[in-house]
């Protein structure tokens, strides 16, 4: 199985990715982790990405795909990956397309994960974090005991910045410039599966494999 999975934030695809993972035992490729991964090993790649992100520049495409190519070439891809935050543009689409076919492989399928922009607003704007501890809690779904205070150790909760509306209005409208050629892009491929991320996570799962066909 190799799969690209494309969801807003908090739209939850990073659970599903991990539920993919244990279903189908192939490793999720993250550009972040890469990144990290890359950076900590020192590797040429990993320096130069590491030059970019410390500027507070975007890293290339040719990096990024570069660092994708030498993870697919890890011996626990050959059964298949699971593609997450990566492509984020038709460029790099396309060079994925590319590189994939150089290596023999190519994407089975793409996983959308659709959720209204108004209900990841409500999922991450109702998140609260503990000053001290860093426990997370939200005003709805897991409420602390006592309003504005840690179960845990009994320290303030506070709303981060990045959990903040407008801050999560503004990544949405990013991810929708982006994302919305990309729908495109794979759908003329027929490759689009689009699965509502309302529900449980065994619900969403659910609809997840049904869209996959795999039982």
């Amino acid at each position: 199985m190799r799969m690209i999975l494309l969801g807003p934030p908090g739209s939850g695809k990073g659970t599903q990715a991990q539920k993919l993972i244990e279903k189908f035992q192939v490793p999720q490729v993250s550009t972040g982790d890469l990144f990290r991964s890359a950076a900590k090993n020192q590797t040429a790649l990993g320096k130069k990405a590491k030059e970019y992100m410390d500027r507070g520049a975007l890293v290339p495409d040719q990096v990024v795909i570069g660092m994708v190519e030498e993870r697919m070439k890890q011996p626990d891809c050959k059964k298949g990956f699971i593609l997450d935050g990566f492509p984020r543009t038709i460029p790099q689409a396309q060079a994925l397309d590319k590189m994939l076919a150089g290596l023999g492989m190519n994407v089975d399928a793409v996983v959308e994960v659709d959720v209204p922009d108004q209900e990841v607003v409500r999922r991450i704007s109702g998140r609260r974090t503990c000053r001290n501890c860093s426990a997370m809690y939200h005003i709805e779904f897991n409420k602390p005991k006592a309003a504005g205070k840690c179960d845990k150790c009994g320290s303030e909760l506070y709303q981060r910045d990045d959990d903040k509306e407008e801050v999560i209005k503004s990544r949405l409208k990013v991810y929708h410039d982006q994302t919305a050629p990309l729908v495109e892009f794979y759908s003329k491929k027929n490759l689009v599966k689009k699965v509502d991320g309302i529900g449980s996570i065994d619900e969403i799962f659910g609809k997840v494999i049904g869209a996959l066909g795999a039982k």
